[in-house]
């Protein structure tokens, strides 16, 4: 019988040489509180010094996604009274994405359904990275008066072309072909064969998964289909190379077709600042060695954001009035002073200790 080991929000299984993390929120589409965070995070080390534990899957309870990302109500309020939630939840969250990253063993994730967020920096940080025919993936944060963390800003940039400056500016979700056209992900499995996938991989020999669990992933999965955003790829590039928001508008509105007027529509609902931002921390993420230096430059945006206005605005109309009316202050990119987005790039004053 497996060995079940449920930690509030986070169950922990060992199935033959494989260690599982399912997701267990699904009510909230699996999205991560401080205490799953420290779930997830004590079973990868645990994991990591077993030696009879060879491989390590991490999966979302339900049909509906695989993480949504963190809580942001939580992070919401903590900025609101003045607690340090928020500043603990994104330091964990980020040591949590570097060991990923890092992992010494074969880490598999299961971005079934909606991916989004820190779903993201769950799962496209790890060494192997399994989509399906209902996965969602998407870093939506300039929607809600953030911007893209969890590492986004290492893995967005090495995206081919203009791509990842397309989905950290939009923030619009994309299917299973686009994340493996993104370099998100690997291979596409249908969502029916996801329990074989899971107890094939329970059955393979600890001194032989490093060798063959990207085989086993690759003969169970299918062609992931055309990608929207490779055939797309020529406009995004000419669009979205240039080094500020305004520039892309311009380019944008040169372009023909549905495509470049709905990537204009959306951007111009997003908040200016964070629009700004996110290509700042964007374009020094392509130009960064490491995933470590990409993390604490969030960590110290993360820390000024809760300073600022549309963070309280974006989450007020996305989660807590749900109108989906945000009245950015600014309101447009020409507002946004330079200087105060220079402030946000300041080093955290403690950084992560990776």
């Amino acid at each position: 019988m497996p060995e079940l080991t449920e930690q509030r929000d986070v169950v922990v299984e060992r199935r033959g040489s494989a260690g599982i993390i399912r997701l267990n929120r699904s009510r909230a589409l699996n999205s991560l509180t401080l205490e799953m965070i420290r779930s997830i995070a004590a079973a990868l080390d645990e994991f990591a010094l077993d030696s009879a534990t060879a491989t390590v899957i991490v999966l979302g309870d339900g049909d509906r996604g695989f993480c949504a990302g963190g809580d942001i109500r939580v992070l919401h309020e903590s900025g609101r009274t003045g607690t340090d939630i928020a500043e603990t939840f994104w330091r964990e969250e980020f040591r949590l994405n570097h060991r990923i990253a890092t992992y010494p063993k074969p880490y598999v994730a299961l971005m079934d359904g909606i991916t989004m967020g820190g779903g993201v920096g769950l799962s496209s940080h790890g060494r192997h990275r399994v989509v399906t025919e209902r996965t969602r993936l998407a870093m939506p944060e300039t929607g809600i008066g953030y911007f893209p963390d969890v590492g986004a800003t290492w893995l967005l940039p090495r995206a081919p072309g203009e791509t990842g400056i397309w989905m950290g500016l939009t923030g619009s979700a994309i299917n299973a072909a686009d994340a493996i056209y993104a370099g998100l992900a690997d291979v596409r499995v249908a969502s029916f064969q996801l329990p074989e996938l899971i107890e094939t991989l329970a059955e393979l020999p600890r001194n032989a998964a490093f060798r063959d669990v990207g085989s086993l992933l690759k003969n169970l999965s299918d062609h992931p289909g055309d990608s929207e955003l490779k055939r797309n790829g020529d406009l995004i590039q000419r669009a979205f190379h240039f080094g500020s928001v305004e520039e892309i508008y311009g380019a944008l509105e040169n372009e023909a077709g549905e495509f470049a007027a709905e990537t204009r529509r959306i951007l111009l609902t997003r908040s200016p600042t964070s629009l700004k931002l996110a290509l700042r921390l964007l374009r020094q993420g392509g130009q960064s060695r490491t995933l470590a230096e990409c993390l604490n430059r969030e960590l110290g945006a993360c820390m000024r954001i809760l300073n600022t206005p549309d963070f309280y605005e974006g989450i007020r109309a996305a989660i807590i009035d749900k109108d989906r009316n945000p009245k950015w202050h600014p309101a447009t990119i020409e507002a946004v002073d330079q200087a105060a987005v220079d402030v946000f790039l300041q080093p955290a004053s403690r950084p992560l200790a990776l």
